[in-house]
């Protein structure tokens, strides 16, 4: 009799959960996609009162609080979200034996050196969302001893709020964009980080010597910010899309609340390496995603009148 394995997904609701109920999993396997109304990781009972009804063999956290700048205004919220929840997650996949897999983010840098991020390198962040995730970092490594850290940095996809979508909106109105020219990261398609963490937790689902520890995974190579959008709108104009022309500015010309890593870059030389997992170029991600965003019949001279 074969045993169904249950694949715990908490923030399912995000772009890279989202993209997880989008992947096949094996007959074996099924994967679950709980509402913040049935697991509330913001609250200790409902974590262990969802955990004590199934048996669960696996978890990825997808959650967390990721409005940067608010963050700033509601660090109580955003620690709570980014470190006590995760806190509790791995405090009861350690009582259960199981793996966990946890999303965070290149702010747990301060973004100034040059050069890709290594996992060994040293973490300072310069805000509330970058030092609530990497009190998360801790948290989950230090409560549960099979835990995985995926840190990922510029998510974009179909689905939610992100860079890429909100070029295509504002591109919808607007001739001229300004966009910050001295940031520098990897995009990453939000579909690419869901196949790796199922990658991740499947071989943990069958070894439970699997490495563990924090990883860094991105598409492969670089952009500013700027050249990214400049990506984005030429590939939406040969699809019959909005386009703008962009103009290159300085971050200072472009004030947040929070700051934002000027170094986003990080090296994927040890996930390569352990989970034989080999990014793909960020360009042909974002085509993959434009694709989707503008179908074929958008390129008809009826999508481009």
């Amino acid at each position: 009799m074969t045993v169904t394995k249950r694949i715990l997904v908490t923030g399912g609701q995000g772009q890279i959960g989202l993209e997880l109920a989008r992947l096949s999993w094996p007959a074996d396997v099924k994967a679950y996609f709980p509402t913040r109304d049935e697991l509330d990781l913001c609250e200790r009972h409902s974590i262990s009162r969802y955990f004590d009804n199934t048996d669960w063999s696996a978890l990825i956290n997808c959650a967390a609080y990721t409005a940067v700048d608010k963050a700033e205004d509601e660090p109580g919220l955003a620690f709570l979200a980014n470190a006590q929840g995760p806190a509790w997650l791995a405090d009861t996949c350690r009582k259960r034996g199981i793996p966990l897999i946890h999303v965070s983010t290149d702010y747990v840098f301060a973004g100034e050196g040059p050069g890709y991020y290594c996992e060994h390198d040293r973490t300072d962040p310069v805000g509330v969302y970058g030092s609530s995730k990497l009190s998360g970092e801790l948290a989950v490594t230090r409560g549960n001893i099979r835990t995985v850290v995926l840190r990922t940095a510029w998510v974009v996809s179909a689905h939610r709020s992100n860079f890429l979508k909100t070029m295509l909106r504002v591109a919808a109105n607007e001739k001229k964009l300004k966009v910050v020219a001295d940031q520098f990261g990897c995009p990453t398609s939000a579909a690419d980080i869901a196949a790796a963490l199922k990658t991740i937790a499947m071989l943990h689902l069958v070894d439970t010597n699997a490495p563990t520890g924090i990883y860094h995974f991105v598409n492969a190579g670089e952009a500013s910010w700027c050249e990214f959008a400049r990506n984005i709108l030429r590939l939406s104009l040969e699809r019959g899309g909005p386009t703008a022309e962009v103009e290159a500015i300085a971050s200072e010309d472009y004030p947040t609340t929070a700051r934002r890593p000027a170094n986003s870059r990080l090296s994927t030389v040890k996930i390569e390496r352990d989970f034989g997992l080999r990014p793909r170029p960020w360009q042909e991600a974002v085509i993959e995603i434009m694709d989707e965003l503008l179908p074929p019949s958008m390129n008809s001279e009826e999508g481009q009148k």
